[in-house]
């Protein structure tokens, strides 16, 4: 661990930030409440800017809403898309929709969308960090128009989130801290409409950023001095955020919401980083919170696949923010199973996700004790009580033996 990070460690002054979690579906909402979120952001099938994420439907919406709210959790839905005129005629609806639903509050970016959110509805607005807010004023500008909570540009470093924050009070202050970095500016990108037809906007991204490239100045005959191999270079490839070393410091700074990136990613995603993430909270509260833990959980993030990681624009010092070797993101374990019950003899019945077969060794994600334990598969047995040894029917109910204490909606993985 560098110098840095052990700065990080300090104990903060102020109350603990909230988590606040991404839900592509039904699913990974289920996941982020089980792991520990304290929010969650969403979209409906209109105005959200992962258009290829499931996302929620109308009903869902609501039944999301009313299922977070038992648990004490809170659920924002993004309306940050860059609006064309055709959006209006059906953003009525929605907000009544959503105000029915009780969301506690909406994301924009458009200042159309913002007046129009105002105007036609009570919902509590939280500025997108798409509207690339870098400064006091800006943060000052959206108060007074109405915003109760601005996600602040990416590329603000930390020491000037402190003075916004200072200067800020009444406002709340959203910043990401964990997952997939876009190279363009707050995410304003137009490679993908220019390339593939896909407006990047309005949520329909190909990620062409991430395409191996090769890259020549057009009056000239040689190819640019970047890092290159026979398929190419990724000189727009980013790495992954990831500042769970840093917590302290950005809460220190005033940060009101620890956002994860990550509507696309999958179920074990969701579960690996809102886990950590909650693990390393909860030690920050208790005093707990130091290198050893770090490393832990550090060892945690890994098990989900990601790019190399950085720490994006928040320190002053950081080197690279790119990822040239490739686009493929790391991966060393497979999301093998959902604990579906828990029985008093022993077994755990499980919900399969990818193939896993008796003898092997599957690793448990909980938030309890045994988290990062392993035990050897003896037996499965499917719902008619056969034998299975090779678990490969994607949704299968099986029952196995488990000397874990897990509970429902816990994961099981295994070592790649």
């Amino acid at each position: 661990m560098n110098n840095s990070q052990k700065t990080a460690l300090s104990a903060p002054v102020r109350p603990l930030p909230e988590l606040l979690a991404p839900a592509g579906d039904f699913e990974k909402l289920q996941t982020a409440l089980h792991f520990g979120a304290d929010a969650v952001y969403l979209a409906g099938k209109r105005f959200g800017l992962r258009a290829f994420a499931d996302n929620f439907s109308d009903e869902e919406i609501v039944q999301a809403v009313q299922l977070c709210h038992a648990q004490g959790v809170k659920v924002y839905v993004t309306l940050n898309i860059f609006a064309s005129e055709s959006d209006f005629a059906l953003l009525p609806d929605f907000l009544q929709l959503l105000q029915s639903a009780d969301a506690d509050a909406v994301l924009v970016s458009d200042p159309g969308v913002f007046d129009f959110v105002r105007t036609h509805s009570s919902l509590p607005i939280h500025i997108s960090t798409q509207a690339n807010t870098t400064n006091k004023y800006a943060v000052r500008h959206w108060a007074n128009l109405g915003a109760q909570r601005v996600v602040l540009a990416r590329e603000v470093p930390l020491d000037e989130i402190r003075l916004i924050a200072a200067a800020c009070p009444n406002v709340q202050l959203e910043c990401f801290v964990h997952g997939a970095m876009c190279v363009s500016y707050s995410g304003r990108c137009l490679m993908s409409n220019y390339l593939a037809h896909r407006n990047s906007n309005r949520g329909e991204c190909v990620q062409a950023c991430r395409w191996a490239w090769q890259v020549r100045e057009v009056s000239r005959d040689d190819w640019m001095p970047v890092a290159e191999d026979e398929r190419g270079t990724y000189i727009f490839n980013s790495k992954d955020l990831n500042m769970l070393a840093h917590l302290p410091q950005l809460i220190d700074a005033g940060v009101s919401s620890l956002k994860i990136e990550g509507r696309m990613k999958s179920p074990f995603y969701v579960a690996t980083v809102v886990s950590a993430y909650r693990r390393a909270l909860d030690a920050i509260a208790q005093g707990t919170f130091d290198e050893a833990l770090v490393d832990i959980l550090q060892a945690e993030l890994n098990k989900a696949s990601h790019r190399d990681y950085t720490t994006g624009f928040y320190f002053a010092d950081e080197q690279s923010r790119q990822c040239y070797d490739s686009s493929k993101a790391a991966e060393q374990y497979k999301f093998v199973a959902v604990v579906r019950a828990v029985h008093d003899d022993g077994t755990v019945t499980v919900e399969q996700r990818n193939k896993f077969c008796v003898g092997d060794r599957l690793e448990a994600l909980t938030l309890g004790d045994d988290c990062g334990k392993r035990f050897a598969v003896q037996y499965a047995l499917d719902e008619q009580g056969r034998n299975v040894d090779i678990c490969n029917k994607v949704c299968q109910l099986l029952t196995i033996n488990c000397p874990l204490r897990l509970t429902v909606g816990d994961i099981l993985r295994k070592q790649i």
